[in-house]
């Protein structure tokens, strides 16, 4: 079951590796299907970061594809500006499976991919500093795993702006929601969830004004983002899925902040199980690409995950 429109509003969905805690959100129904072993492969959406967070949370894949590569007919949106459509899976082979039924013009052709072996980035800088202390040690130590492995890996300074970049996707999403919840909401408030109610409250007092802009910035981003990559000669970007394991008790989906970057620019993201905490919770790691560069990040992810994982 998924969350109210897709927001934060929890279901009943608990997570299949501790019933006492959130399988993330909003693709909870998917993930927790895909990690208990009832699906091999499950549909989800992502707006913020509810396909990577509940991967992460669930100790599954998942795979966010470059914005508008898969179509989102017949979703109710939440903000179409970052509604994305992708895949959970139980494993690599099958979400690359599913990839291809997916999306018609999925290339087969391994040349298309660039360097065999990708140059993997990290961001450093306010938004790598968002994540816990035990999900970055965790993260650190899979890096070192990977360069041990011989992957070339470079840190980079990234997103100095980030809380610009964070606040305007959030003004963005209830601006957007609201449009789209405008007569329901009018006719029935009383049956909507109090944080699908606030989101809805907020948007209306967005000006369009700061909407328009917002919407502009995701082009503005994605190009940042292609420029650096272009400079510093770098194939893909790796980071954390969340900034932890998964919380304890289902009021709370968890905090989708690690993947509002790459979903605010579009990007491809896939993400891997990477480790577990101390309590045996699972940890993920996410590699991003380039724009439309959705075949080479899953032709790449088979190698990583087998050193990741090792």
């Amino acid at each position: 079951m998924t969350t109210e429109f897709a927001f934060f509003g929890p279901g009943p969905t608990t997570n299949p590796r501790d019933p006492a805690r959130t399988p993330g959100g909003s693709s909870s129904g998917s993930a927790a299907a895909v990690a208990a072993g009832y699906a091999p492969l499950a549909l989800g959406t992502q707006t913020i970061g509810s396909i990577l967070r509940p991967a992460s949370f669930c100790g599954v894949y998942g795979y966010k594809p470059s914005y508008e590569r898969v179509s989102r007919a017949g979703v109710i949106p939440l903000a179409r500006s970052y509604d994305h459509v992708g895949l959970l899976a139980a494993d690599l082979g099958v979400l690359e499976r599913g990839a291809r039924a997916l999306i018609p013009d999925w290339s087969l052709d391994p040349a298309a991919w660039g360097a065999s072996r990708p140059t993997l980035g990290i961001p450093e800088g306010p938004y790598l500093r968002r994540c816990g202390t035990d999900m970055e040690t965790r993260f650190r130590n899979a890096v070192i795993r990977l360069v041990r492995a011989g992957y070339t890996v470079r840190s980079v300074p990234m997103f100095p702006d980030f809380e610009v970049i964070r606040d305007r996707q959030y003004a963005l999403t209830a601006f957007e929601c609201a449009e789209v919840h405008k007569t329901w909401y009018d006719a029935q408030r009383s049956l909507y969830h109090p944080r699908t109610a606030e989101l809805i409250e907020r948007g209306r007092a967005v000006p369009a004004s700061i909407a328009d802009a917002a919407r502009d910035a995701r082009f503005t981003l994605r190009d940042e983002i292609a420029l650096v990559m272009k400079v510093q000669r770098i194939d893909a970007w790796l980071s954390p899925s969340a900034i932890g394991a998964a919380t304890r008790g289902i009021e709370s989906t968890g905090d989708p902040v690690m993947n509002l970057p790459w979903t605010q620019a579009g990007l491809p993201v896939l993400g891997l199980p990477m480790d577990e905490d101390d309590e045996g919770m699972p940890l993920g790691l996410q590699l991003t690409g380039a724009f439309g560069a959705d075949e080479a990040l899953l032709g790449w992810a088979a190698g990583i995950d087998a050193v990741v994982t090792a």
